[in-house]
């Protein structure tokens, strides 16, 4: 097992007089929003994108909201192309989707395998989740299997309601 990363509180991270909880270094975070730089992340970045994804799966809303509120990209994805906003969604977390939502999380990132988070939610009969995402603006065409084929697979006239409106 990994050692626990520790890292010094830096203050420049304070978002209303709160600091995230795991008080991270800001080059920690930068290093998080590099896009298609052939540098190597900083040491301690795989360790806490670990970390956020399992609070995604998780559900812990507060936490990953003030790492996004302290500079992680609310669109942070892992090496499947899962967003934050797709691991809550798709382990049934609104409280977690309504936050990432509010931060800006694009509902309708598609993950490297044409996936998009209000499929996942309704595949797996997250019915709070798909009504978060549906009033956020998800697109219920998106992806393959899209949101509408998947609630007509499984019988769910009730979301194809909700998804395709009266």
């Amino acid at each position: 097992m990994p050692k626990s990363l520790e890292l010094p509180i830096n203050t420049d991270l304070m978002v209303m007089g709160k600091s995230p909880p795991f008080a991270t270094p800001k080059h920690v975070l930068d290093s998080l929003a590099m896009s298609d730089q052939s540098n190597a992340p900083e040491d301690g970045v795989g360790e806490l994108a670990t970390r956020l994804f399992a609070m995604a799966r998780e559900g812990d809303a507060a936490t990953l909201a003030a790492y996004v509120d302290a500079g992680v990209p609310v669109n942070l994805a892992n090496d499947k192309g899962d967003t934050l906003v797709m691991l809550a969604a798709y382990h049934g977390h609104s409280a977690a989707v309504t936050a990432l939502v509010e931060r800006g999380a694009d509902v309708n990132r598609l993950n490297d395998q044409g996936q998009a988070p209000l499929a996942g939610a309704v595949f797996k009969g997250e019915d709070d989740v798909v009504r978060v995402l549906v009033a956020a603006g998800a697109n219920p065409r998106a992806g393959h299997p899209t949101a509408v084929d998947t609630a007509r697979m499984f019988g769910r006239d009730d979301l194809l309601e909700v998804l395709e409106g009266p």
